[in-house]
């Protein structure tokens, strides 16, 4: 017989907690395991398998379109794909793809001719994990020593090793809990890194030298505030290494010599709150980008004598968001978004002159590629738009001029004319005008019969770019539109669009969302319950704050690692991420105006007697940044007070993280199980 699956029930346990004032109660809040980052409460488990039996179930009548939607998406990608080389000193680099291959293949070879080297092989790394994910890798300067970084289970704690390129031999160095770049010492014989603590936070930057014992590696810098991270680097001349700290609104540099690291540390300029700034360095002369002036970002400049007498060579912008700047021995580039548009601008040192280079689209994403070199006449830069696949170019300043290196291939074919892409502006309902990034078949009826699938995240100032996803052609070639809201949270229009979706702002980004849906529909694209939607993350939160207030505007919802416990997680500063959340959401533990405001729009406290729209949910169970619990208790309560009957389903990897699934072809089952869903649920047939 075969057994029936039933929909899993989480049992409620009493439990309640007050604060400011206002009692909370929380039944699931027994789905937490004590013993995290231990997941072993067999209770929690059942009901973890339970979930994934009852997603299981309930996806298997549609295991075809499934299995449709695969084949389609794998068969866009070049199995046997390969990088543009890129020369770094005396070698050229690039990496590639086998056929049938979920990992790739890290080669070099010699500039002056010689045979191709294997330098990493991710396929055999990989062999006999259920998860695989290189992080950080770096070649020694004297080209003989690889240092990489690999993670086998989803927790972000990666285990460094050293190989001898020379010889193809592992060296004996193994450093484990790594979290951050691997920054190479000028004689090419130390590492500078750093380490996650117990809390999955990177506290300090080390130094190890090669042969000798990790526990006696020196301590070249500890953070003591618990809510700033350490991150380690090289300035572009290679000749000093950054070790920075921050939290997402502060930050703080040091200098070391990269021949000397053990030397006294140069402070570049004391933290203060609110400020950020990143620091390179040219000819003695450091370069510094800053918000200490404006939101926007300003460049400045210092001596090494004095490294905080700043003084300012491009001023900051209404319009310009200053977001990037690289240093280059002849010239220097700043890259930014132009009332939201990515620009590229090569500069010279004298004058600070820009040449901004020509893009052809009213709508696209542009960015300098990999540029290893200090001294060059040529810069690697990659441009794609929602129409325009990934294209790789050198842009020569000699003669301005633009030489195409590759053009993502597309193996069963694409045709660029059959599909229309626009950039909108829709009024949200404070009157500000939100942009929105869309691509659709240019037969679409626009008399608001078709489906549509609206994208979102608003957070983190992480702005949204319109590329170009092979993925999205399976939504395309069955009549849908695809938009992206570039709503606030994000930094889409600079920082402060970011600014105006935090704290106490932070329902602007939900009320964005829903009224560019409106608009959309207003506009013909599509109407109420013909729209898909989802989200990752903090994107999550935002599906279910969504779901929450207008829930009929939504024909399917998909939400990736929800972080919809805000409240919960904000108010445990055991976390590993909350201390250093706290500048993006608010302290609601001394802070009780900010515990109100978190408790008006968290997702999961807000969960109500209403109808929800058919919902599809997934999580991690080793995910260290939203924690398997959040999705689970959501969907737990979800359950428990909804009144529809509309599918809900759970699906958690039991042996991944934050990112779901490693591989190629192993994460594009999830976005055909995800888009399986969608159409399942709007009623379109595969």
């Amino acid at each position: 017989m075969t057994k029936t699956i039933s929909e899993p029930a989480a049992p409620q346990r009493p439990y309640s907690f007050e604060r400011h004032g206002i009692r909370v109660e929380d039944p699931w809040a027994w789905l937490r395991d004590p013993a995290y980052p231990k997941v072993g409460d067999r209770d929690i488990l059942d009901y973890l398998e339970a979930e994934n039996a009852w997603f299981d179930s309930a996806m298997a009548p549609h295991k075809p379109l499934i299995d449709t939607l695969f084949a389609e998406m794998k068969g866009r990608i070049k199995e046997d794909d390969s990088s543009v080389p890129q020369k770094d000193g005396d070698w050229l680099y690039w990496r590639a793809f086998e056929a049938g291959a979920q990992y790739r293949l890290w080669y070099r070879k010699p500039v002056a001719g010689g045979e191709d080297q294997l330098i990493l092989d991710e396929p055999a790394l990989a062999q006999g994990h259920e998860y695989f994910r290189l992080g950080a890798m770096s070649v020694s300067p004297n080209g003989r020593y690889l240092a990489y970084a690999i993670d086998t289970d989803g927790s972000e704690r990666f285990e460094a090793r050293i190989k001898d390129l020379s010889t193809g031999a592992l060296l004996p160095d193994i450093i484990p809990d790594t979290l951050s770049a691997l920054v190479w010492t000028s004689d090419s014989q130390g590492l500078v890194y750093g380490v996650a603590n117990d809390n999955w936070r990177t506290d300090n930057a080390r130094l190890h030298r090669l042969g000798q014992p990790v526990d006696s590696d020196v301590e070249l810098f500890h953070e003591d505030d618990d809510g700033f991270r350490v991150s380690v680097g090289l300035t572009s001349s290679e000749k000093w290494i950054v070790i920075a700290t921050g939290d997402h609104v502060t930050s703080e540099a040091w200098l070391v010599p990269a021949d000397d690291p053990t030397a006294a540390p140069l402070l570049v300029a004391p933290r203060q709150p609110n400020r950020e700034y990143d620091v390179d360095e040219h000819e003695g002369t450091l370069y510094i980008k800053t918000n200490d002036s404006h939101p926007n970002f300003r460049l400045v400049k210092a001596s090494l004598d004095a490294p905080d007498d700043w003084q300012e060579i491009i001023a900051p912008d209404d319009h310009f968001y200053l977001t990037d700047f690289t240093l280059f021995k002849q010239f220097y580039v700043t890259e930014g978004r132009q009332d939201g548009l990515d620009q590229i601008e090569v500069r010279d040192y004298a004058t600070h002159a820009a040449k901004r280079l020509p893009f052809p689209e009213a709508s696209y994403s542009a960015s300098l590629d990999d540029n290893p070199e200090y001294d060059v006449t040529k810069l690697r830069i990659g441009y794609e738009s929602m129409v325009t696949p990934d294209t790789i170019y050198d842009y020569h300043l000699v003669d301005d001029r633009f030489e195409l290196l590759k053009v993502q291939e597309i193996p069963s074919g694409y045709d660029a004319s059959r599909y229309a892409t626009e950039r909108l502006m829709i009024q949200a309902r404070d009157g500000t005008d939100i942009p929105v990034s869309i691509v659709y078949p240019r037969d679409l009826p626009r008399d608001g019969s078709a489906p549509l699938h609206l994208y979102g995240y608003g957070a983190y100032g992480i702005a949204m770019e319109p590329g170009f996803s092979t993925g999205r052609l399976s939504l395309l070639d069955r009549g849908f539109a695809f938009a992206l809201a570039h709503i606030r949270g994000g930094d889409d229009l600079g920082q402060q669009w970011y600014l105006d979706g935090k704290l106490d702002k932070r329902t602007n980004t939900f009320n964005d969302f829903v009224d560019v849906a409106r608009g959309l529909v207003a506009r013909g694209y599509t109407s109420a319950g013909r729209i898909s939607i989802s989200g990752g993350s903090a994107g999550g939160e935002l599906m279910g704050a969504v779901i929450n207030s207008d829930p009929d505007v939504w024909g399917a919802v998909v939400a990736h690692v929800p972080f919809v416990d805000v409240l919960n997680t904000m108010l445990d500063e055991t976390l590993p991420l909350t201390p250093g959340e706290w500048p993006e959401w608010g302290n609601p533990i001394e802070d009780a105006d900010a515990f109100r405001t978190i408790l008006s729009y968290d997702p999961y406290s807000n969960v109500r007697a209403q109808a929800y729209p058919p919902l599809m949910v997934t999580a991690g169970l080793n995910d260290p940044r939203v924690t398997y619990w959040e999705p689970a208790k959501w969907v737990a309560k979800l359950r428990a007070t909804k009144t529809d009957d509309n599918i809900l389903l759970l699906k958690t990897n039991m042996g991944a993280g934050h990112g779901g699934k490693s591989g190629r072809f192993e994460s594009l089952t999830e976005s055909a199980e995800e888009f399986a869903f969608i159409l399942w649920q709007l009623g379109i047939s595969g």
